[in-house]
């Protein structure tokens, strides 16, 4: 087992009186507990890159020529530049409204009414005229769906493979369980990502209608479900990503790391939670990049494949680089296959 590691807290950070300070995005606790409008609105460390380059510059002209919906730009992420740098992106299906309205998340809530079938195929030829080497594909929760939108999700992986057998392919999913998820599995996708977000003794507040145990149930299963299915040749890597700075503890962080071991996850991203707006759950903790970093060694110590932990990673950060090679090359080889002979993936 890892050793409990200590939480780093940089010389000053909370005052004369030693108690930890709240600051939350659009206004700041100084050491009395008075908002001081000469502290810095974040710490020094949360800083994003200007977006620059002329990939970024390509792929922004195609995403608006092919009016997709990246979570990049709604969400307004902060890798942005990066990550189309290395013309990877983040595309949303299924609309922009969620049937839920989780405390940390600027997605609206409402009816949906976005039903679209031919979604998959304009969504994969968007990619494959944007030369995308890896996309992820993620949806807003759809509860008012019998299958919660997996049939859209599986379809849009085929026509992904079909049109771009060279693209990585990373799904990121709500919390399906059943067929729903079996049908997802069955497209075969190179990442299968559901994101725990937060410590069991949060969840409540920061994830409405969702459960822990059922967060960890939907990894197991797409690991299980994964070697029935492909065998082990073909083995989905899973992966989930946690918000710190919401109120959690250090030995919270690493139970959790543990119960996601437990069921076989293998990729895990570490990131800062920023409030979106005031009506969102306040920061109680900007975590210092010393710490990410501690807890980087720590996940890794327990067996994880890949972990990204810096402060402003999002569960998108770097995800071209989490896919192995070698299944890159397996899973290319099938889908350039199956399309000579005119055969849809996962048949």
């Amino acid at each position: 087992m890892a050793r409990e590691l200590p939480i780093f807290e940089p010389a000053g950070s909370h005052g004369q009186t030693g108690r930890p300070l709240t600051i939350a995005m659009g206004g700041s606790v100084d050491a009395a507990g008075l908002r001081g409008p000469d502290r810095p609105r974040h710490p020094d460390w949360i800083k994003a890159k200007l977006p620059t380059g002329a990939n970024f510059q390509e792929l922004k002209g195609l995403v608006r020529g092919q009016t997709l919906n990246t979570v990049c730009e709604e969400a307004m992420c902060p890798n942005i530049g990066e990550c189309w740098e290395q013309r990877t992106a983040t595309v949303m299906i299924l609309g922009d409204t969620c049937t839920r309205a989780c405390g940390f998340c600027a997605v609206k809530t409402g009816r949906p009414e976005w039903n679209d079938d031919d979604e998959p195929r304009r969504v994969a030829e968007a990619v494959a005229v944007m030369g995308l080497e890896h996309v992820v594909v993620t949806s807003v929760c759809r509860d008012d769906l019998a299958d919660g939108g997996a049939r859209v999700f599986a379809e849009t992986i085929r026509q992904l493979r079909q049109r771009s057998p060279g693209t990585g392919v990373e799904v990121l999913i709500p919390d399906y369980l059943g067929e729903p998820l079996r049908t997802v599995m069955e497209a075969e996708p190179d990442i299968l990502n559901h994101n725990v977000e937060t410590v069991e003794r949060l969840q409540k507040p920061g994830r409405k209608r969702a459960r822990y145990d059922r967060s960890l149930q939907v990894l197991a299963d797409a690991r299980a479900m994964a070697l029935e299915i492909a065998g082990r040749s073909g083995t989905v890597h899973t992966k989930s990503s946690i918000m710190v700075g919401l109120g959690e503890t250090r030995a919270e962080l690493s139970q959790t790391f543990r119960d996601l071991r437990m069921v076989d996850c293998d990729i895990l991203t570490l990131g800062q939670y920023l409030r979106p707006t005031v009506a969102h759950l306040p920061v109680e903790r900007y975590v210092h990049p010393d710490e990410f970093d501690e807890m980087k060694q720590e996940a890794l110590a327990l067996g994880f494949k890949h972990v990204e932990s810096v402060p402003l990673v999002r569960s998108s950060y770097h995800a071209r680089d989490q896919v192995p090679e070698e299944a890159r090359r397996n899973r290319t080889g099938r889908a350039a296959a199956l399309a000579a002979n005119g055969l849809p993936f996962g048949s």
